[in-house]
């Protein structure tokens, strides 16, 4: 063989070689069958009329003449709206206290944060409804010291409502806008408090400036998140609150009004996209991901910061005065004694659960009059519970196999592609976290009657990777920044292809972000309730789905056992995800 040939036979490898982008082409190909098609055809169908067939505007016209769809159109997007509200109010200054706090420290308290937001949505509301009910831990404890003569009406209504909504988006918001608040450089505002400007101006002006992206970004994923939103109303909320979500599974569950659940789900899908395309052009889709802003131009952004500055100068005055009025010493404690307060408000109605699980009355009370096991031998010893539990456990093992396949592949694409195409790519693997859940759910539910798919559990694993693909590729795109490419790139030297240098050397040294993506994905999928409900079938049923039954038939202890073992098997995998992802991260 010549020199000549030998030379040419680098670079001509070199050209046949796939390019990076390649590895995200499987996601690509399943997301576009089993989360953009089914979503396409759901959509499709609100402009069909159900009965000839052809093209009609009748189900929007239905909405529009209708006061009942309008009202509770106007109820959706007012909770979800408070709720995002609230979580911001509540979750920004416990995402500033943890971000000021050094690496370890910070993430031993963020557990507190991750482990009610992992915690199953049925677990919490099913604690709320144990803490809100006439008979329950607030009603007691306030007629018990007579400081009321009757228990309070606390579910069932507005409140209950957004007690339950609250509690169950501020760990998102938080998870949200910490990664932004941690890569703020703390010296800027340093530097403006040696210029001159007071501590709480410099923070108003400067620090809260560059955390507003974070900020749009939870706002904009627990307004979305919210959108889709119905244990918490089914179960918290009265007749008044009914939110949109819920008229979707009646019209798809009950009537079979594709036409007209479409129509519906078109309506919340426009909110959230709405909402989303204001957020890319002013911020960029990947600081929600934690990714640094790409701050957009033109009137909108003109006016929003103008607006901020005056919030700003405001909140700065009133800082000033209020430090005047309580002294320096006391405003210093002010911020962590508020996010106690908060990491008590999330952590301890799930923590209230576990005695009434323990309880051996036939009813839940609080506290309760005696204590034994006949619950836990209620849950382990029924057939029903116990392949529920199972079949969950089989669904997320799958699931968590698959998501972080797929999620790990387009992360490494990403990280190593220089495109145009790359964002783009990116804000397409994060939709499914984007689009409400509910309409997710209803167009596999179409698709699936169709290929045969419905109470099987490939049916349920599809639609669970579906949801749970975003959460992977964030996880291990975040590990992938700090991974040192040229690691590859000296076993490329060395005469390694591409395989070789990813299970050889690239997989070995993330290990620890895919087994915590890993383990996210499995919480996703055994948490899961809206896939649930409609691909079961009523006959493959997971554990949430399970649960669900139970408690809109009867409320009893059984449930409270149940939600001890989800909550522990929850904590746990956070405990060991977070321990995987630590040891990822560079020393």
């Amino acid at each position: 063989m010549s020199a000549v040939s030998i030379g040419r036979a680098p670079a001509l490898a070199g050209r046949l070689r796939p390019n990076a982008l390649w590895l995200a082409v499987p996601g690509l190909v399943f997301l576009a069958v089993f989360f953009v098609w089914p979503v396409a055809q759901l959509l499709g169908l609100s402009a069909v009329d159900p009965e000839s067939g052809a093209y009609s505007a009748g189900a929007y016209q239905r909405i529009a003449a209708t006061d009942v769809y309008l009202r509770v159109l106007g109820i959706t997007f007012r909770i979800a709206g408070w709720t995002a509200l609230w979580s911001l109010l509540i979750g920004y200054p416990l995402a500033y206290w943890l971000a000021r706090l050094p690496d370890l420290f910070r993430g031993r308290m963020l557990l507190f944060v991750m482990v009610p937001f992992w915690t199953s949505y049925l677990v919490k509301t099913f604690a709320w409804m144990l803490i809100l009910g006439r008979t329950g831990v607030v009603n007691s404890l306030l007629t018990g010291a007579h400081v009321v003569g009757e228990p309070l009406s606390l579910i069932n209504n507005q409140f209950g409502v957004m007690v339950g909504m609250v509690h169950a988006m501020v760990p998102l918001a938080v998870m949200t806008m910490l990664p932004v608040m941690t890569g703020i450089d703390r010296r800027l505002v340093q530097a403006a408090q040696t210029l001159g400007a007071a501590p709480a101006r410099a923070f108003w002006l400067i620090y809260f400036k560059l955390s507003l992206p974070g900020v749009a970004a939870a706002g904009l994923l627990v307004f979305i998140s919210s959108l889709g939103f119905f244990i918490v109303p089914a179960f918290l909320g009265g007749r008044q609150e009914t939110m949109l979500a819920q008229l979707i599974i009646t019209q798809v569950q009950e009537l079979l009004n594709w036409s007209f659940a479409g129509a519906l789900s078109a309506m919340m899908l426009a909110a959230a996209l709405v909402s989303c395309v204001v957020y890319d052009r002013i911020f960029g889709l990947s600081t929600i991901a934690g990714g640094s802003a790409q701050i957009g131009t033109g009137r909108i952004r003109d006016l929003g910061l103008a607006l901020l500055s005056a919030v700003a100068t405001i909140l700065g005055r009133l800082s000033d005065a209020a430090q005047a009025v309580l002294g320096k010493r006391a405003c210093a404690w002010l911020l962590p004694g508020f996010c106690w307060l908060v990491i008590a408000f999330l952590v301890l109605p799930t923590l209230l659960v576990i005695p009434l699980a323990f309880t051996s009355s036939q009813f839940l009370e609080f506290p309760p009059p005696g204590y034994g096991l006949s619950w836990f031998h209620a849950y382990f010893g029924s057939p029903l519970w116990i392949q529920a539990t199972i079949r969950s456990f089989g669904v997320a093992f799958v699931t968590a196999f698959a998501a972080t396949a797929i999620g790990g592949f387009a992360a490494l694409a990403l990280a190593n592609s220089r495109t145009r195409w790359a964002g783009l790519i990116f804000a397409f693997f994060l939709a499914p976290m984007i689009v409400p859940r509910i309409v997710i759910a209803v167009g596999l539910f179409y698709l699936f009657a169709r290929l045969g798919l419905i109470a099987t559990d490939l049916g349920l694993v599809i639609g669970h990777t579906v949801l749970a693909i975003p959460f992977t590729l964030v996880t291990i795109a975040a590990v992938l920044k700090t991974y040192d490419q040229r690691l590859d790139q000296a076993a490329a030297t060395l005469g390694a292809n591409r395989v070789r240098t990813l299970t050889g050397v690239t997989i070995p040294l993330v290990k620890g972000g895919l087994v915590a993506a890993f383990l996210f994905a499995f919480i996703t999928s055994f948490d899961e309730l809206t896939i649930a409900i409609f691909v079961s079938g009523g006959i493959k049923t997971t554990l949430p789905k399970q649960m669900w039954d139970d408690m809109i038939l009867q409320l009893n202890p059984t449930l409270a056992a149940v939600s001890v073992v989800v909550f522990i098997v929850v904590t746990a995998m956070l405990l060991v995800a977070e321990r995987f992802r630590s040891s990822s991260r560079p020393d």
